[in-house]
Order: C-alpha cells, then sequence, then structure tokens
C-alpha cells in the first residue's frame, strides 16, 4: 500500500453519511484519515485487495488506523489505535494485476468497540465519535489563535499551503478547522493522532495549538 498527502475538500462539499455497524480495517504507519479529506491510495497487499473488494460488496467504506508508535508492523489489534478516520471510497480503478488505485473520502472519526474478523483482514465494530461544541465562545477565540500560529510557521519558513486560508472561512467549526490544520501542518504522526483522537472541539484546538507551538520551537 502507498499512500499520498491527503487534501481536504472545501468543507461545504462533505456530506453526512451514516457510519455502518462494521467496517473493515487498514492499518498504516504514519498515516491517518481526517474528516472532510481525500486521500489517494494505490492497494497491492493481497489482504488488502480482499479487504477492498469487501467494502465496494457493502458500504464502499473502510477505516484507516495508525500503528502505535514503537511497533515495527503490526501483528494484533494491540498493535494499532482504535481510534480511527472511516473513509468513503469515492473512485476506484481496478488494474488487469488486481492493483488498485482509488480516492478514499473521510467522513468520520470512529472507535473500533470491538472485532468481528482479524484474518484474512481485520473488520471492526464501530461508534462514531462526533464532534463536540461545549464552548462556542471559546472555540471562535481558539480559531484565531490557531490562526496566528500557522502564520508564524509561515514566516519561519514552515510550508503551508495558501488554499490552507480559503480553507479557514469554509471551515463548518471549530473542530473542522482543527481537523484541517492538524492534517496539513504536523509532521509527526502521533502528534497528529493526539489531536485527531480529542471529541470537544474547543478541547481539540487547545491540543493542536500546543503542538504547533512545538513545532515553531
Amino acid at each position: 500500500m502507498v499512500s499520498k498527502p491527503t487534501q481536504f475538500l472545501n468543507m461545504t462539499e462533505t456530506q453526512s453519511l451514516g457510519v455502518p455497524r462494521i467496517a473493515p480495517v487498514m492499518v498504516l504507519p504514519n498515516t491517518l484519515l481526517f474528516p472532510g479529506a481525500h486521500m489517494p491510495l494505490f492497494i497491492f497487499e493481497q489482504r488488502y485487495r480482499a479487504m477492498l473488494g469487501w467494502a465496494l460488496e457493502n458500504d464502499r467504506m473502510f477505516c484507516l488506523a495508525l500503528i502505535r508508535e514503537g511497533r515495527g508492523d503490526w501483528t494484533s489489534p494491540d498493535d494499532f489505535h482504535h481510534i480511527a478516520g472511516l473513509g468513503l471510497v469515492r473512485a476506484s480503478v481496478v488494474h488487469e494485476d488486481a492493483t488498485s488505485h482509488l480516492v478514499l473520502q473521510g467522513v468520520a472519526r470512529v472507535e473500533f468497540t470491538g472485532f468481528s474478523q482479524t484474518e484474512p483482514f481485520v473488520i471492526a465494530e464501530l461508534r462514531e465519535i462526533p464532534t463536540a461544541i461545549s464552548s462556542p465562545d471559546e472555540a471562535v477565540a481558539l480559531n484565531a489563535s490557531v490562526a496566528k500560529h500557522c502564520a508564524v510557521l509561515r514566516k519561519r519558513g514552515f510550508e503551508i499551503p495558501e488554499e490552507l486560508d480559503r480553507q479557514f472561512a469554509a471551515a463548518a467549526d471549530a473542530g473542522a478547522l482543527s481537523d484541517l490544520v492538524a492534517n496539513t501542518i504536523l509532521r509527526n504522526p502521533y502528534r497528529r493522532q493526539r489531536v485527531f483522537e480529542i471529541a470537544d472541539a474547543a478541547a481539540r484546538a487547545r491540543a493542536l495549538i500546543k503542538h504547533l507551538r512545538d513545532e515553531i520551537a
């Protein structure tokens, strides 16, 4: 499997899609799928070919889970994070050698509550983790702080795409903005995972700001 950097949709283009009761899981190093993101993937491993076939015959969805820090590979569900991104296969091309290129759109943040199958590929039982807005006023102020930190990073030579500025205005809520910035800017996948796992929008933004400061330091 080869992944490329994710690109975010205009947040106004995302759809509300039902989360299935179960979905397959692809386990990857260094890679997360945030809600609202598009990720190109190349599928060539036999187990993931089978996984993709299952997904296309059912809800056209599967999850991307990050391998835990310090694990070179994974052999059981203990080796990967159980809060992950659920994605919808938006486009898929199967080649003559049975490999596939596809585009996966992140649609939800989910928690694995159990596993109905681990071979030849993992199928997890899912619980959606919706974004909570416990403090709207604080979330608005934190959005402004996130934007300021991004501006500092840009001045210090970090490659921050101009598209990010336009997406700030399109982000549906503080949680979506934090997802956008964490996915685009944070280089360490485990920092991204820590931000990803936070359900509350204000708390997610506070955690993001801490990690952005670490990036600046």
